[in-house]
């Protein structure tokens, strides 16, 4: 039987593998010998690969939950068992970060399409009849200002720091929202992140009616791409969360939580993080009265650093990253 033969051949190594973690739990990974670490890194890449194969042609439940077990143990004791303090963050943001951003880059995707998506309709809504802000929840004071032709932003250039401050904390809350509303099943993220879209198109079409929307694109788009980057970030991982408990394949849905749920939080956690270069520049740059050519410059260096850093950090160990655990074949 092709199953048989297949555990046949590598059981060997899943077991040597298994020894060698059980060391680990004794020892840290530094007490291991060169060649016993050379030894690690190879089997689990091995055992990460046969676990790929698992999936694709074995369909057997049990094998797939213990070698995806195996390697989660083995990633753990490889990349975060012995690092501590300044290497740990370092290796997180270096490593672990981009990485978990390439294999989860679709949820990411997904979030951003929705905002897009939504945040167009309302702009088209709204630009045709004001009065569809309503049902974007853009609050009477905002639709005020706008009508009045009020740069509500210039009023940050009277107290950066604190405005700064202000304006980081909002947007942690954002995208705390994008990633615990994935609790709910999926729903919560795609719906906050729908609505954020909504709010945010009709600010944009009303300034626009209003003739200085220009002047809004000038203030927004310095630290934009940052700054949605990391709701859409934190909103994959919130759908992480969701599609483990709605979808979780061939893994339990304890398993397949854990798995992803780890995922999750390094996007969270990275995006958050992100955060601060975003508030920062929107708080001492964006409301600065710079030529637009500056503030568009800004955007393209801004985007261009970030997604050089997300597409090609840790690509050295891209070998060793593990399976895709986001699979639901």
């Amino acid at each position: 039987m092709a199953l048989d033969r297949f555990i046949n051949e590598r059981k060997t190594v899943w077991q040597r593998l298994e020894e060698l973690l059980q060391r680990l739990d004794q020892m840290t990974l530094r007490r291991l010998k060169r060649d016993e670490v050379r030894e690690l890194g190879r089997i689990y890449r091995r055992t990460a690969s046969d676990l790929a194969i698992a999936r694709a042609e074995s369909r057997d439940p049990r094998l797939i939950n213990y070698l995806n077990s195996l390697v989660i143990r083995a990633h753990g004791r490889i990349y975060r068992a012995d690092a501590q303090g300044g290497r740990r963050i370092w290796n997180f943001f270096a490593r672990d970060f981009p990485q978990t951003f390439r294999r989860t880059w679709r949820y990411t995707a997904t979030t951003a399409l929705v905002f897009f998506l939504f945040g167009a309709l309302s702009f088209l809504a709204t630009r045709r009849d004001p009065d569809f802000s309503e049902l974007a929840d853009v609050s009477p004071g905002m639709r005020h200002r706008i009508e009045s032709r009020i740069r509500w932003w210039q009023e940050i250039n009277d107290a950066n720091q604190i405005e700064s401050t202000a304006i980081f904390t909002h947007n942690i809350r954002v995208t705390a929202y994008e990633f615990a509303l994935g609790a709910l099943l999926g729903v919560g993220t795609l719906f906050w992140t729908a609505y954020f879209g909504l709010n945010t198109g009709a600010i944009f079409a009303l300034t626009y009616r209003a003739g200085f929307g220009n002047d809004l694109t000038a203030f927004v788009v310095g630290h934009g791409v940052i700054e949605l980057s990391c709701c859409f970030i934190a909103g994959g991982g919130g759908l992480l969360i969701g599609t483990a408990m709605l979808m979780p394949g061939n893994l339990s849905r304890a398993d397949a939580l854990k798995a992803r749920g780890m995922e999750a939080v390094r996007l969270a956690v990275g995006a958050s993080v992100l955060l601060v270069v975003a508030g920062i520049i929107e708080g001492f740059i964006s409301p600065q009265p710079l030529s637009p050519v500056i503030k568009f410059s800004i955007a393209v260096i801004t985007g261009l650093a970030l997604y050089s850093y997300l597409l090609l950090a840790g690509r050295e160990d891209g070998a060793v990253s593990g399976p895709d655990l986001h699979s639901n074949r």
